[in-house]
């Protein structure tokens, strides 16, 4: 298919004139994997996404490409199985978002002992884990010594560590995967994308198929012409299936997680670590970040207000008291300079009344209408469920007058910015693992602008020329989806990104058409959004004391 700008206005004017086979209503992980999947197989496609892209439970993941290892535990070898085939092919597929991370699990005992019940059984997870697909990523789990334990995180307590295994995973950058698979899906394949366009209702011909989507875009109601309608709207689907069904299905079961960020000097981790939680049967994950260390996650029902899910005093309660648990020193709120906090739409099961007990598995359930919903699952098996999802798709719709694949062709699909990856990375590690072979783009801009090469937010490593360059390429609309989508800034330090948003806007203002008073209203908004934050979780204001992240 014809290649499309990724450009709102041009996306506005394609949903309002044109007939689609499929719409993707959802512009998460799983909707995007959807779109390309779909456009590829040579499927008219558009997705459009209430809020903005990767704005839900995609941008607030622990941000881990991963097969689970407490998945292989709870007896998921299938699922495991397939999450590390998965994660092999985002390695191979996107080299410049996802890179391989080793992880180190502490074992603690008494005496210089570890129970023999706790050792036989990490033992043989870890060799699980290797066979289940670990191997894939060239490496085998180890044993370390006490010691060399402490050379990867020297802030362990020495006195009650004993040794630990060091196996190796995956990490990505949740909204930048999002956001790279809708760039491809639309500059690749033909697929029109648009942020800020909610789906309203369906309309439907005599015989009770769908024909079109409803939709609300800059306060106009207009419908998509459409065949069918896939709904990737997480933990919102049974919204979006009571238009279609006319009831509420209630299938869905939020799970909240949530994450601190503090000081990498704090805990001085190399690699990432799998913590248990004292007097509980979890663990959590301490994943350095540049300068910076995120610690994460919870997995607790929720079920509050899910537009807006906030991390609790208690959950910065439990976090300090996982991570207090298994370091040497002591770590308050006045050490947290960002949190974050999501939701998964785990499908409920009335076996289990715990959410940490509950499969990752997705669901694909039709409707003779012609919507189809894709429910669960998790981030590393986004591909997976979206090629589930449109072979549902194809089946629904049958012959069409244009060829399309019946398989899907995503298991080899390189990303956009996979290609000069390698190049890229030589000139500039930063620019290349966030936009691979396109970093030259960006730095074109402090070419010609060299205030562009200026630190967008002090203290963290993104550039003025990377908000210039979203507001161009990237779809942006507003402060947030630069500060916290586009960059990661207020995750990795809430309080200085405030400060930092006048001058932000400033910069943005002539590339969005934005007035002083505009200026204002954007400023105001995120500061007050972040202020929120902070106040929820009753924490003091911080700034963080780093002069570079990596």
């Amino acid at each position: 298919m014809t290649p499309r700008p990724f450009v709102r206005s041009r996306s506005l004017e394609s949903l309002r004139n044109e007939t689609f086979d499929l719409v993707v209503v959802g512009g998460g992980v799983t909707g995007a994997g959807v779109a390309l999947d779909a456009s590829s197989r040579g499927l008219r496609v558009a997705l459009v996404e209430r809020d903005d892209i990767a704005s839900g439970t995609s941008s607030k993941s622990s941000k881990l490409v991963h097969g689970g290892l407490r998945y292989l535990q709870q007896g998921e070898i299938g699922l495991v199985y397939e999450a590390l085939a998965e994660r092999q092919r985002l390695l191979q597929n996107a080299p410049h978002l996802v890179r391989p991370l080793p992880f180190l699990i502490p074992m603690f005992g008494r005496d210089g002992v570890i129970p023999a019940k706790i050792a036989r059984l990490l033992g043989s997870a870890m060799w699980g884990y290797d066979l289940t697909g670990g191997l894939r990523i060239g490496k085998v789990h180890q044993r370390l010594t006490h010691d060399e334990a402490l050379e990867y995180m020297p802030t362990l307590p020495s006195q009650r560590l004993v040794s630990a295994y060091l196996y190796y995973d995956a990490a990505a950058d949740d909204a930048r995967l999002v956001l790279t698979l809708l760039r491809t899906a639309a500059l690749e394949y033909g697929a029109t994308v648009a942020n800020r366009v909610a789906a309203a209702g369906l309309s439907k011909d005599a015989g009770g198929r769908v024909n079109g989507l409803v939709v609300c875009a800059d306060g106009e109601e207009f419908t998509i012409r459409t065949h069918s309608v896939v709904n990737a709207a997480g933990v919102w689907s049974d919204d979006v299936r009571a238009m279609d069904e006319g009831t509420h299905p209630e299938s869905i079961r939020p799970a909240k997680g949530i994450h601190i960020t503090v000081p990498w000097h704090k805990v001085r981790n190399t690699v990432a670590a799998v913590i248990p939680v004292p007097k509980d049967r979890r663990s959590v994950f301490v994943v350095p970040q540049g300068e910076f260390t995120y610690i994460g996650t919870t997995d607790t029902d929720y079920d509050g207000p899910i537009d807006d899910p906030q991390c609790t005093p208690e959950d910065v309660d439990y976090l300090l008291g996982a991570i207090n648990g298994a370091i040497e020193g002591h770590l308050t709120t006045r050490d947290i300079v960002g949190t974050w906090a999501g939701l998964r739409p785990l499908v409920k099961d009335a076996t289990s009344n715990r959410t940490a007990d509950l499969s990752r598995r997705h669901k694909v359930t039709p409707s003779p209408s012609g919507v189809v919903t894709i429910t669960g699952g998790k981030l590393t098996t986004y591909r997976e469920m979206a090629a589930d999802t449109v072979d549902e798709v194809v089946e629904l719709l049958g012959p069409l007058d244009h060829p399309v694949s019946r398989r899907s062709l995503t298991k080899k699909l390189r990303l956009r910015g996979a290609k000069g990856f390698e190049d890229e990375a030589r000139r500039d590690a930063h620019l290349a693992e966030r936009y691979g072979g396109e970093a030259g783009e960006v730095r074109a801009l402090v070419a010609d602008d060299p205030s562009l090469g200026e630190a967008l937010v002090p203290g963290l490593p993104y550039l003025r020329a990377e908000a210039v360059y979203a507001a161009r390429h990237e779809m942006v609309r507003t402060l947030d989806d630069v500060l916290t989508r586009r960059t990661r800034a207020r995750l990795l330090a809430r309080d200085a990104t405030a400060d930092a948003a006048p001058a932000v806007a400033a910069l943005l203002a002539p590339e969005l058409g934005w007035d002083e008073a505009e200026q204002q209203r954007q400023v105001h908004g995120f500061q007050v959004a972040v202020a929120h934050e902070r106040e929820a979780a009753d924490l003091p204001r911080s700034i963080p004391e780093v002069t570079h992240c990596g």
